[in-house]
């Protein structure tokens, strides 16, 4: 199968199967969506959605987080991975947005990018959901689910490099929803040690099953 085509099955598969993807961090300001992904590197959602709530009720805008002392936010979010770089991470990105942008979270990667805490990942996520510009953010299950469906070159060894492909073969207004099907592909059904294939309706186009599982189920048969 060219690669052309298989973007194309893959896509029309997804469109009629989770044609309402979205993140599953939950938020209801783009400064609230900002602070949950930077609490997200390396942490699950599940557990980034335990420790918002509270937070953002001891700092519902920017302006409140950036008065804070980065041990009382320590305090909320222990629970998370790495909680004294974030802690400092989430007080600094908040002064930064009170002090250059208005209290505004931005809505380009140049300025995004120079906020404590984010990088080029954190300000995809935030170009793409909240602006809803075609910006494709390359975490571990995209990087992963892009190469085993054969959406991307094994060449591509950098978050970056796979980045460009995707968004070089996916029509820009399926970009921002691209992301969540790969990332809630890669969550549920393509797991990192043991995808689960026989539940994937993507198998008849996926290059690791054509190439990793059919043969071997058919040695079987």
């Amino acid at each position: 199968m060219k690669r052309e085509e298989r973007y194309q099955k893959i896509l029309e598969y997804f469109q009629k199967t989770q044609p309402d993807a979205q993140t599953e961090l939950r938020y209801e300001t783009p400064y609230q969506l900002l602070v949950a992904v930077i609490l997200s590197a390396q942490c699950t959602d599940e557990r980034v959605n335990q420790v918002t709530p509270a937070l953002f009720e001891r700092y519902p805008t920017p302006q409140d987080l950036a008065n804070a002392k980065v041990e009382e936010v320590y305090e909320l979010i222990k629970s998370i991975s790495y909680p004294n770089n974030k802690a400092k991470h989430l007080v600094g990105m908040a002064k930064m947005l009170v002090e250059q942008y208005g209290g505004e979270v931005p809505d380009t990667m140049e300025a995004l990018v120079k906020l404590p805490g984010v990088g080029r990942k954190t300000a995809n996520v935030i170009l793409s959901v909240i602006y809803d510009q075609p910006a494709m953010a390359v975490d571990t299950h995209v990087f992963r689910v892009s190469k085993r469906l054969g959406l991307v070159e094994e060449s591509a060894k950098t978050p970056l490099e796979v980045e460009q492909e995707l968004v070089k073969h996916i029509p820009k207004e399926l970009v921002a929803r691209a992301h969540h099907w790969l990332i809630l592909h890669g969550r549920y059904v393509c797991l990192a040690r043991k995808p689960k294939c026989d539940a994937c309706g993507l198998r008849a186009y996926c290059l690791y099953y054509e190439q990793q599982v059919a043969p071997f189920e058919n040695k079987l048969k």
